[in-house]
């Protein structure tokens, strides 16, 4: 039997306290913290993306955040290859890695080791399937998904273009569903120990107000203007996706006022949410901790402690 890495896992939806609760950790544990976050990869967007400052970061080291250039394609192969070796150099030199982040894909493929083969690609129909969503629309593309994999299909929204595009060719490509190929890449065991840790709130509201406080600090912080750089650079496609941006455009384009757009930015982020959670509750092997119970920070931090007890 192989020694597997321990990690930590700290995963839940937007604002739910992940990054305060994953720094309070690493310095109990003189632990690094690995991102595992679809958007937080990329440079830039900082506010959007809600990357932790360098105040917040408190001097503990933060891993695969801003290193990716905005335009540039990067697959969950890519993520999962950079995410395993900078999990083993933080093992090698005697630290404990906490990933942290709300991309349920990127946390499952690499817990549960899924393999994905960037060569099973094809950009002719890859081209032919982007021209068909610009004719049909996001949402004719996710019907045309669940008619072939609705297991998939299930967790993806309409505005996850890139995601459903790959599904549906990885299914042309190869005849199986995105569902089975990951079915099937499960056959190597695991090379972590993994005490899998999620925030929630038993009273989906204060979630939700905590998202609509969240959405008005961060456009008090620069948030449009930010969002506003990025609008005149046209910095490619993957930005068109990210929450906190896209829902920016119809103000830029004198469309919509700052506060319908706002307002539609609360919404989009309310329903991520939901979807994050929709992700992660299917997997058994979470301890919740929920944030509502009148917990204090130190209660929190000690219910984590006793979970990665119990797992190390």
């Amino acid at each position: 039997m192989m020694n597997k890495i321990p990690i930590v896992v700290i995963a839940g939806p937007t604002a739910s306290g992940k990054t305060a609760v994953s720094i309070s950790l690493a310095k109990e544990y003189d632990a690094e913290i690995v991102s595992a976050d679809s958007m937080q990869i990329y440079k830039g967007l900082d506010i959007a993306t809600a990357k932790p400052t360098e105040e917040e970061k408190c001097g503990i080291p933060h891993h695969l955040m801003s290193f990716v250039e905005w335009g540039e394609k990067y697959s969950v192969a890519q993520y999962l290859s950079e995410a395993r070796k900078v999990i083993a150099d933080i093992h090698n030199r005697g630290k404990l890695p906490i990933i942290v982040g709300g991309t349920g894909l990127y946390i499952s493929s690499l817990v549960d080791n899924i393999v994905f083969d960037d060569t099973s690609s094809n950009d002719e129909i890859r081209n032919r399937l982007t021209k068909e969503a610009k004719e049909l629309g996001n949402e004719a593309m996710l019907k045309k998904l669940m008619e072939i994999d609705p297991e998939t299909a299930k967790t993806l929204h309409p505005n996850n273009l890139t995601r459903i595009i790959r599904a549906i060719e990885a299914y042309e490509l190869s005849g199986k569903t995105m569902s089975e190929l990951k079915k099937q890449s499960r056959e190597e065991e695991s090379p972590y120990n993994a005490c899998m840790i999620g925030l929630n709130f038993h009273d989906r509201q204060k979630l939700y107000d905590r998202i609509n406080l969240r959405v008005d600090k961060m456009a008090e912080a620069g948030m449009v203007e930010e969002a506003y750089d990025a609008y005149k650079q046209g910095i490619g496609n993957t930005v068109c996706q990210a929450i906190g941006y896209k829902e920016l455009i119809p103000y830029f384009e004198g469309k919509s006022t700052l506060a319908e757009c706002l307002e539609t930015l609360k919404q989009e982020t309310r329903r991520y949410a939901k979807r994050q959670l929709t992700w992660f509750r299917r997997d058994e092997r979470i301890n919740w901790i929920y944030m509502d119970e009148n917990l204090t920070e130190k209660n929190i931090i000690d219910n984590c402690k006793k979970y990665i007890a119990k797992c190390f």
